[in-house]
């Protein structure tokens, strides 16, 4: 195609546009273009991807509490209290809770649905030494979203910094 017949194409469409279209419906329809555009994450076809289940949600399970693929350990990194003298969701004798923690979402395998768990450190003595550590990343976001970040220490506000073990409470329906 010449370059000729290109731009005399191109000066033909934008007459037509231009004598069919006014400049204030033309800034509206813009405009309303504009408006709509932050709420196509939002739209069914994001979530598409949620829908498939994780490699840790395919093998949990729902008897051994003591074990890595205990379905409330989708997002726990390091040494678990039920083996360290706690339970699922209390800490030790001797350790006090940490006053923060952070959240994952983790599915039941007994009933499908999803649960919101907060991890909490259990802080005050060192290290518990057992065979239980786990590191569960599988929604694990970036370090500026610090309330899903399962990297830290969150033994803040503590008289001490020192780690023994976390804990991973059932805080209720995700859904």
């Amino acid at each position: 195609m010449k370059r000729a017949t290109l731009d005399s194409l191109a000066e033909r469409l934008t007459r037509r546009l231009a004598g069919g279209v006014s400049r204030r419906s033309a800034l509206a329809r813009a405009g309303a273009l504009f408006a709509a555009a932050p709420l196509l994450p939002v739209l069914p076809v994001a979530k598409a991807s949620a829908a498939t289940p994780s490699t840790f949600t395919r093998n949990a399970q729902s008897k051994d509490n003591k074990a890595c693929d205990y379905w409330r350990y989708c997002a726990i990194d390091g040494l678990l209290c039920t083996c360290c003298g706690g339970g699922i969701h209390s800490c030790p004798p001797g350790t006090q809770a940490s006053p923060t923690s952070w959240v994952g979402t983790c599915v039941n395998p007994d009933d499908g649905r999803s649960y919101l768990i907060a991890y909490r450190d259990c802080c005050g003595t060192s290290v518990c030494h057992t065979k239980c550590q786990c590191d569960a990343t599988e929604r694990e976001t970036p370090v500026y979203r610090p309330q899903g970040d399962n990297d830290i220490i969150w033994c803040f506000g503590l008289s001490t910094m020192s780690y023994h073990c976390s804990t991973a409470a059932l805080v209720g329906l995700a859904e």
